[in-house]
């Protein structure tokens, strides 16, 4: 490889370096289930939102702790006006939406992992950065 090789873009990925492979099967396996996770949770908060015309909930990314024991899930809420309200009430209903899940992947985990939410807010950034450049 040249180097300039190295700088010139020639896929989705500008270096060799770029790209983040797992290392480990440790690691791999927490990929596995937090794909797993993020899958399972969609659906629970699409039949969820179905009822509730105009809000739509998006699981955005999930992180799963090494001992598979905490599963942090970001979500994106349209419209962002209600998403403090909707992100409490979800909060309010981790025990119920963490039964459901369990319901959904006993087969594949044994334990279902503590559920925690937050608010997804880069869409929210990304347009006020949008806002800010075209003034």
């Amino acid at each position: 490889m040249r180097a300039d090789d190295a700088t010139r873009h020639t896929g989705p990925h500008t270096t060799a370096q770029a790209i983040h492979y797992p290392t480990t099967m440790q690691e791999t396996r927490q990929n596995r289930i937090s794909r797993l996770l993020q899958k399972e949770l969609a659906e629970i908060f699409q039949s969820q939102t179905r009822q509730t015309h105009g809000i739509l909930v998006s699981v955005t990314r999930v992180r799963i702790s090494p001992d598979l024991s905490i599963c942090t899930a970001y979500l994106s809420i349209f419209p962002s006006e209600k998403a403090n309200e909707l992100i409490e009430n979800i909060r309010n209903n981790e025990k119920s939406i963490r039964y459901e899940l369990g319901r959904r992947v006993h087969n594949q985990l044994r334990i279902i992992p503590e559920l925690r939410f937050f608010i997804d807010d880069s869409l929210d950034y990304i347009d006020h950065i949008d806002e800010l450049l075209k003034k």
